[in-house]
């Protein structure tokens, strides 16, 4: 992954930035140097130990801090609330905090209620689009802020068409909240398998169960559902959902069943903490970590407008080198024997050129061949 951070940050230089708005006051366009900054985060309804979004931001974000010398701190809100979002946004102002990078759709509310009132602090968000944005009120931007969104659906199909390759029939989705990042997950994660079985010829024999859990953490419940899936027959659950996988995992082991991590490379903490080597077989990651680097980096040589008062959909920017791409699977940890890493080379360079189309919708199910079983969400 450091590997994967550094390669990724020289490619983001290479991104063509349009700048949208003007320089946030107090950001380094506007004269300010590095010792200035000192850097807060701010975790959703998760925590630091997720093995998911929240510890992939916080632990780019510390070393980023740890590298230029300045202070860094993350806040836990008291309770999942737009309340509880803002009082920990304003415990970091009020402790001296003028860098504050948040993950996810939920501090959408957060943004618009104290971006305009608190010009001299840049925001740097992750996975908060622009409906979402809208949702809270807020149709435009200031320079104060930014945020990166991802083409999970990219990420999904990768996936997917990876262990139906691999020779995986049986597979499980198990979403988090139905949310569009998960829904474009899920989506995408149909549509590889399908391709896959299409291209196999065995498309009567691969079948995917889908559900979503209604909410970001696993429980009794869930991994009830679980335990029903893998002792029917399923092979491999995408867990996709900051700690829902756990109720993956742990109905998994029971019966040598596998998972697809997400976000972030998960194969080593997931096989740590269940103590099962291989059990998670690839994980759809997004460049979380490069984007905080990137980001922080241009802030801090003083070149904040790339990125002010924009929303920024990162996917793929290179067929030649997936590992320059914001939406790819692990390569470093690859386990994989039938689907080669020289395949998954041939899947992205198709997928760049668009010889291979993914459809980014979330309104329905995609159209398939193989058989997609909807069950009810969980919660």
């Amino acid at each position: 992954m450091k590997k994967f951070l550094a390669m990724m940050l020289a490619a983001s230089l290479t991104l063509a930035l349009t700048a949208c708005g003007g320089a946030a006051a107090g950001s380094a366009d506007s004269g300010s140097t590095s010792s200035d900054y000192k850097i807060a985060m701010i975790t959703d309804s998760g925590d630091i130990t997720d093995m998911s979004f929240n510890q992939t931001t916080y632990e780019a974000s510390k070393a980023f801090a740890e590298s230029k010398g300045v202070d860094f701190q993350y806040y836990k809100p008291t309770e999942d609330s737009d309340e509880a979002r803002v009082a920990a946004f304003n415990n970091a102002v009020a402790d001296g905090y003028n860098v504050v990078v948040v993950p996810g759709y939920l501090f959408a509310g957060m943004i618009a209620s104290v971006a305009e009132a608190n010009p001299n602090v840049t925001i740097i968000a992750l996975d908060v689009s622009q409906g979402d944005f809208e949702g809270a009120g807020m149709t435009t931007l200031p320079s104060n802020v930014c945020s990166f969104t991802y083409q999970e659906e990219l990420a999904g199909y990768m996936a997917g068409y990876a262990v139906v390759k691999e020779g995986y029939k049986k597979l499980g989705f198990l979403g988090g909240m139905a949310v569009p990042a998960v829904i474009r997950y899920g989506y995408g994660f149909v549509q590889g398998a399908n391709a896959a079985a299409e291209e196999l010829g065995n498309t009567a024999d691969v079948e995917v169960n889908y559900v979503y859990g209604g909410q970001f953490f696993g429980d009794e419940a869930i991994t009830a559902t679980m335990d029903t899936w893998y002792q029917g027959g399923t092979e491999i659950v995408f867990a996709c959902g900051g700690g829902i996988f756990t109720s993956a995992c742990e109905a998994a082991v029971k019966v040598d069943g596998k998972v697809i991590g997400v976000d972030v490379d998960q194969s080593g903490t997931i096989g740590s903490q269940y103590g099962v080597e291989g059990l998670c077989v690839t994980s759809a990651m997004k460049g979380l970590a490069a984007t905080v680097d990137s980001t922080l980096t241009d802030l801090f040589d003083g070149n904040w407008s790339k990125h002010s008062g924009k929303v920024e959909n990162l996917g793929i920017v290179s067929g030649d080198d997936p590992s320059l791409n914001y939406v790819q699977l692990p390569t470093d940890t690859w386990t994989m024997k039938n689907f080669t890493i020289d395949d998954y080379k041939a899947l992205v360079s198709d997928m760049n050129s668009g010889k291979i189309k993914v459809d980014s919708a979330i309104e329905a199910m995609p159209s398939t061949t193989i058989k997609v079983t909807e069950f009810d969400n969980i919660h």
